[in-house]
């Protein structure tokens, strides 16, 4: 046997690819889409939103799925944003992955400056300094702020599925009383009492909603 035949026969094999338990892996960081989608068939990684990936060793926790939406969104541009509405409740948790980013913009800022640059759902809203947090690299509305925004501004058979999960997680500290406090507390606008609707049925159905029960709620 000549020696670089004993070399070779000696080399340990390649280590298999374990990646940074902290990592959001994209197309080309470092990986192809084929070979994120190869580790994933493989049970090594799992999908999050849209090409993104992290180790299949963990659990998708908010702070993955907050990375994993920031990096569809250009960095010149993420610091003035806010992931809200079925977004933020996907986020946090409390509904399934949206099909589009819903991301928000503070009234100050200048809302057509940043719509050239985006490819999502864009609303100027007011944002308070307690109605965001900061998870994963990107701004995200607070579960109360969520919350009150799911029933102000999503339709009854996307929100409700979700504030119950939200009324029924401990760890967001929500209640009825809170959440029907809050959106009493809002200035007067048009969905306001959609959304008082909606929190009524919450505390008044023990079904689960399903769309032949939206004139019910609606009419209260």
């Amino acid at each position: 046997m000549n020696s670089a035949s004993a070399t070779s026969a000696a080399d340990p094999p390649p280590p298999a690819f374990v990646p940074n338990p902290d990592a959001v892996l994209m197309p080309g960081t470092p990986f192809t889409s084929a070979e994120l989608q190869s580790m994933a068939n493989d049970g090594v990684l799992q999908a999050l939103y849209g090409m993104s990936y992290v180790s299949a060793a963990l659990p998708k926790a908010a702070r993955l799925r907050a990375r994993s939406a920031s990096l569809q969104v250009p960095e010149r541009v993420r610091q003035k944003v806010v992931a809200g509405r079925m977004t933020a409740a996907w986020i946090h948790g409390c509904a399934d992955v949206p099909e589009r980013l819903t991301l928000l913009v503070d009234a100050n800022r200048r809302l057509s400056s940043l719509r050239p640059h985006l490819r999502c759902n864009l609303h100027e809203v007011h944002l308070g300094q307690m109605d965001v947090q900061s998870l994963g690299g990107l701004m995200v509305t607070s579960p109360l702020r969520t919350a009150v925004d799911l029933a102000m501004h999503v339709r009854a058979e996307d929100s409700l599925p979700a504030l119950r999960l939200f009324l029924d997680n401990p760890e967001f500290g929500l209640s009825q009383r809170l959440l029907v406090s809050a959106v009493s507390a809002t200035p007067r606008v048009p969905n306001k009492l959609k959304a008082l609707q909606a929190l009524w049925y919450l505390e008044n159905e023990t079904e689960p909603f399903t769309a032949k029960k939206l004139h019910h709620c609606q009419s209260v």
